[in-house]
């Protein structure tokens, strides 16, 4: 496991974060104001942030594994309620 997080890492991550969020009408669109909800875009960005966790299992900081777990610990339950509305 590496010592030092790499800064790029968490950012895109919290990107990919963002942009679910965006896809799951959580946050307004930037250039409308708007709520919308895209749940083939939010699937999309989800089961990326898996592959990701998948596979970098065991070359993560510590505090790289807990951002990318927490991010989808959050979108998950997001989304399921954004499919069944």
């Amino acid at each position: 496991m590496p010592d030092t997080p790499d800064p790029r890492f968490n950012e895109f991550v919290i990107l990919q974060a963002q942009n679910a969020g965006l896809f799951l009408g959580q946050i307004p669109n930037p250039h409308t104001g708007e709520k919308s909800i895209n749940l083939r875009a939010a699937k999309s960005v989800i089961d990326s942030l898996e592959m990701l966790a998948s596979k970098t299992r065991g070359n993560l900081t510590e505090s790289e594994t807990k951002l990318l777990d927490t991010a989808l610990q959050n979108l998950k339950p997001l989304y399921q309620a954004a499919k069944t509305s």
